[in-house]
Order: C-alpha cells, then sequence, then structure tokens
C-alpha cells in the first residue's frame, strides 16, 4: 500500500514574507531618518548664523582698529576730567595730554612682561591744577631694578618730607581703561602690595587718593617728564611700550561655520536621495 504524498498538502514556500520584512524596516527606519533631517537641518541654520556673525564681528573689528589707529597718530587733546565718564569704544587709546605734579612717595610698581623681558610697570599719581588725580604709567623697569628703583623712591621721600613739593610735569601718552580684578592667571593681592593689572581704583584707595579719574596713561617715550621722579639715567622706566594689537581671526572663524554649513547641506541631500531610493 503506497503512503500518502504528504509533499502535496505542504504549502509551497514563496518570497511575499520577503518584501512584507523590508517594508517594514523601511517604515520602522523612516521617523529616525526625519529626525536626523531635522537635527540637521538645524545645525545648518546653526552653522549658517554663526558664519554672518563672525563676519559682522570682522567688520566691527576693522572698524575698530581704524578708529584706534586714527587715536594713537593723532595730535595729542587735554585728557579728560577726573569727573568725565569714559569708555573704551570712545576713549581707549586716546592721544592725549596733561599737566600738573606728582605726588611724592605714592609709586605702584606692576608685574609686567615686555619686549625687554619680565619686570614693573611703574605707576605715578599725577594731581592736575583742577585738584583731579591721573595714575601715569611712566614705564618699564626690569626686575633686578625694582628694590633699586624701590629704595631712590624711599630717598626721595626723604628729602621731600621737608618741603613736600615737586617740581610740575607735562605728561603725553595713550590714555587706558582700568585693568580691574587682575590679570588672567593672578588676582591682585591688595593687602600684600602685589599686583598684576593696571586697576585704577584698588590702586587709588589702597595709596588713600581721592578725586581720582577712571582710566590711567601710558606715558609716551618722548614725554618730557620734568619732575624729578623721571630722571634720564638707567634706573628711568621706559614708556612709551604700549601695544596696539588687536587678534582678528573673525574670516577664518566664518569660513569654519560656512564650511560646515556647506557640509551638513550635502549631507541632508544625500541622505534625502537615498530614502528616495529605498
Amino acid at each position: 500500500m503506497n503512503s500518502p504524498d504528504l509533499r502535496s498538502d505542504q504549502a509551497e514556500p514563496t518570497d511575499s514574507a520577503a518584501p512584507d520584512i523590508s517594508r517594514a524596516s523601511t517604515v520602522s527606519r523612516k521617523p529616525l531618518r526625519l529626525l536626523l533631517l531635522a537635527l540637521m537641518a538645524l545645525s545648518f541654520i546653526s552653522f549658517l548664523s554663526l558664519g554672518t556673525w563672525q563676519i559682522r564681528r570682522l567688520q566691527w573689528k576693522l572698524d575698530l582698529i581704524e578708529r584706534v589707529e586714527q587715536r594713537v597718530h593723532a595730535s595729542p587733546s587735554p585728557a579728560p576730567d577726573c569727573r568725565q565718564t569714559v569708555n573704551a569704544q570712545s576713549d581707549e587709546y586716546r592721544h592725549v595730554i596733561v599737566a600738573g605734579k606728582f605726588l611724592p612717595h605714592k609709586n605702584t610698581l606692576v608685574q609686567a612682561s615686555t619686549q625687554f623681558g619680565r619686570g614693573f610697570w611703574v605707576l605715578s599719581p599725577l594731581k592736575t591744577d583742577n585738584g583731579c588725580i591721573v595714575l601715569i604709567n611712566r614705564g618699564y623697569i626690569p626686575e633686578k631694578m625694582a628694590l633699586q628703583y624701590q629704595h631712590e623712591q624711599h630717598t626721595q621721600q626723604t628729602q621731600q618730607q621737608h618741603d613736600d613739593i615737586t617740581p610740575p610735569s607735562q605728561v603725553v601718552g595713550l590714555l587706558r581703561i582700568s585693568e580691574p580684578g587682575g590679570s588672567l592667571l593672578q588676582r591682585n593681592q591688595v593687602s600684600a602690595n602685589k599686583w598684576f593689572s593696571r586697576d585704577v581704583t584698588a590702586i587709588a584707595n589702597s595709596l588713600s587718593l581721592s578725586d581720582t579719574a577712571p582710566y590711567f596713561i601710558d606715558a609716551d617715550a618722548s614725554s618730557l617728564l620734568t619732575s624729578d621722579l623721571q630722571k634720564q639715567d638707567s634706573s628711568s622706566p621706559v614708556g612709551g611700550l604700549t601695544v596696539v594689537q588687536f587678534h582678528n581671526n573673525h574670516l577664518v572663524y566664518a569660513v569654519v561655520w560656512y564650511s560646515l554649513a556647506l557640509m551638513t547641506a550635502a549631507a541632508w541631500l544625500y541622505i534625502v536621495r537615498q530614502g528616495r531610493r529605498s
């Protein structure tokens, strides 16, 4: 007796399940693709905005450099009164002139790094005819001269305690805005008399000065200080070392941001085309 052929009752294998699986996989990936495209579109807009912002900053920086160059090379004008408001945008690096008398035994040494090496700026208060006090950065002295300079200043203090009179002086230089707090790495130590920035307010308070101008002046190298505090010898501060230089990398940054925007747009188009093909 022949056994029944069961193969005839079995369903023939078909490939109908494969398209269903592929279709389901495509459907499941669609939300992820849409999310990725949305994030890429947001990134493109962000990169484009950052590039445009850097272009605007570039124009602002070029205008600033032009204004500063004009101020630095302009003929000196009278320094603002101590009661006037000054700001970096309209006043910093103005070429100014001020006259008055240096106050004896009230000098401050502020740490400095110049083309001559490490050392100190010598800040001296100048009292003008109208009673205002202006801090004058008379220039740079090397570290090895600091103790000698302080000793010489102490000798001058002793000699001037009898009459407390200094001859009139005239200073020509660049107006600078106060540098509060300290340097990037170190804070001013007022109690220890260690200064890392030219903080006008803090220095004036430490010297018990009132009616102090909210700025200081970097004396020119050719500025004639007729006071005996400024003698042309080896220990005299070296003026005219102001570095007028601005970092201007905005064009490079703009190119980077625009390049990222372009690459993001190209990737977005590639993903859209791949989605249409699938």
